[in-house]
């Protein structure tokens, strides 16, 4: 049963304006709260934005600096194109009405590795609540100039704290895509 939602997980790039409700964002945010820690010291941070127009704003914030040179490749999907794919998307969290930033302390060892933990929870939670999802980076650069430092500070996050990531959350525009096919080479065993 888990691992047929592992298998139906995608990431959704494409979202109707139907917002997602109170009551599956906590759970959502209770799967993120339980996941695996560092050393179990919870030092991670989640802050929801549950409004449409602020989640635009943040995701345009999160391209407005996007290095393209830095890409290893360039074409993620034809269904659910990205904003590699699609130089013309200006707004990293493709629509989503909700977006979940995880933010973790900056001279913290784990903090990415936690950041994800907490991630991976919360799209799988989503996922079985029928809810779309994907995991965006480019957290610190989305926060880094004066707009970022003063939500920030609105939202009452530690000066220590950096964001690493986000899950942006809502229901797909489309169809559900169909997984790729698994690169061969990719596991091994040694015994």
């Amino acid at each position: 049963m888990l691992m047929d939602l592992i298998k139906a997980r995608h990431s959704i790039r494409k979202y109707t304006k139907q917002q997602v409700s109170r009551e599956d964002l906590d759970k959502i945010l209770e799967a993120g709260n339980f996941a695996p820690n560092a050393g179990g010291g919870q030092r991670s941070m989640m802050v929801a934005v549950n409004n449409a127009e602020l989640t635009t704003r943040i995701g345009i914030m999160n391209l407005a600096k996007f290095d393209r040179s830095r890409l290893e490749g360039s074409y993620v999907s034809k269904e659910q194109p990205s904003s590699i794919d699609d130089p013309t998307i200006k707004n990293g969290f493709y629509g989503a009405p909700t977006v979940v930033a995880i933010f973790g302390q900056s001279n913290f060892m784990f903090r990415v590795a936690d950041a994800f933990c907490i991630a991976e929870n919360m799209v799988l939670q989503a996922t079985e609540l029928g809810i779309a999802s994907c995991i965006i980076s480019r957290g610190e650069e989305t926060f880094a100039g004066e707009e970022g430092r003063k939500l920030l500070e609105e939202w009452e996050v530690p000066e220590n704290y950096v964001c690493s990531c986000f899950v942006i959350l809502g229901y797909i525009d489309g169809e559900q895509p169909q997984s790729k096919p698994r690169k061969p080479g990719r596991v091994k065993v040694i015994v």
